[in-house]
């Protein structure tokens, strides 16, 4: 992380912790426990990516396959031509150098492994099924074994809605992405800000890059707009309200437009962190969800499931209500 910024930043996150102490509210702490989960066990064959149209094998297509025992719903997709051979199982893990995204979990077969944030790890829980697990295949339990460089005791496993097994790392369901045709492929990570290749240990993988928490881009249609760490646009609604604060983006709302975690201030660039006045500034908003969001002058912000790289604006004028953010958290393009 280039460090010319942050000490410029000083200054700013003083103002940040007046801001903390108004009448836009407070960011209070939460624990995260955790759970050893122990070794994998025996287990029914589940949806992979296999290669051919609902198989294993050889075929005419890399895609989802689904092993024998797996129920229809995870039949599998084509995509693409010629002969793969994917076989669904996790074999032996392994640990590959990503370019861009540091080490990384791949299995047998070179594949790059997820997770999925609408996950629970504690329990162990998936909440990926239908048509999602089509495009992320859960990776089965039963042949998993942990090489070089991994922690065999995080490997573990979860019983599925089918019945069938699925392997955990850390408590965290793996799945693998549909897409990714060849070994080495992380075409997944980031999709909808809410699946990241897999670490090791279990954690997100996150981008190499000079990005800080928040921070400013030059989009050629739109002008100065704020993005996240991973160069995703960020997006501010119209129906939320400023003062007091309070969000009109609840329940399924959220599967579309994922708020932004709190960032902590020194960890932000060219943002306009003072507001308009010493009581709006940059401060984490508490939602009645539980959820903290972060804000610019008491805006809280969003980024959209329909942008699936940086750079993308998809959300941009989304209903007439959805609006990329300046840096003073004003909304872009909005009359």
């Amino acid at each position: 992380m280039k460090t010319s910024w942050r000490s410029a930043s000083l200054v700013a996150s003083a103002v940040a912790v007046l801001a903390l102490t108004t009448a836009c509210g407070q960011e209070s702490g939460t624990s995260n426990a955790s759970q050893n989960v122990g070794a994998t066990a025996p287990a029914g064959g589940i949806a992979g990516v296999g290669s051919g149209i609902g198989g294993v094998g050889t075929g005419t297509g890399a895609g989802a396959g689904a092993s024998a025992s797996a129920p229809a719903a995870t039949g599998g997709v084509g995509a693409g031509t010629g002969t793969g051979s994917q076989t669904g199982t996790a074999g032996q893990l392994s640990v590959s150098a990503n370019a861009e995204l540091g080490k990384v979990l791949i299995d047998s077969d070179g594949m790059t492994l997820y997770r999925f944030d609408s996950d629970t790890q504690e329990p162990p829980k998936s909440n990926c099924d239908g048509d999602c697990a089509t495009t992320w295949p859960p990776v089965p339990a039963d042949d998993a074994t942990a090489g070089d460089g991994i922690d065999k005791s995080l490997l573990g496993e979860v019983t599925r809605s089918d019945g069938t097994k699925q392997l955990t790392v850390d408590g965290w369901p793996v799945y693998r992405y549909a897409k990714d045709t060849n070994a080495g492929d992380a075409n997944g990570q980031g999709v909808g800000g809410k699946w990241f290749a897999l670490a090791p240990d279990g954690k997100k993988a996150k981008a190499q890059s000079d990005l800080p928490g928040l921070s400013v881009r030059n989009d050629p249609k739109l002008g100065d707009i704020v993005v996240d760490k991973n160069g995703m646009t960020v997006y501010r609604f119209m129906k939320d309200k400023q003062w007091p604060m309070s969000t009109a983006c609840t329940g399924a709302c959220l599967e579309k437009w994922p708020v932004v975690g709190p960032v902590d201030a020194k960890d932000t660039k060219d943002i306009d962190l003072k507001g308009s006045s010493a009581s709006r500034g940059y401060v984490v908003f508490d939602r009645p969800d539980g959820i903290k969001q972060q804000t610019i002058d008491c805006v809280p912000l969003y980024t959209f499931a329909g942008d699936k790289a940086p750079g993308d604006i998809n959300g941009q004028g989304v209903g007439g209500t959805w609006y990329a953010v300046a840096p003073d958290g004003k909304p872009v393009g909005a009359s």
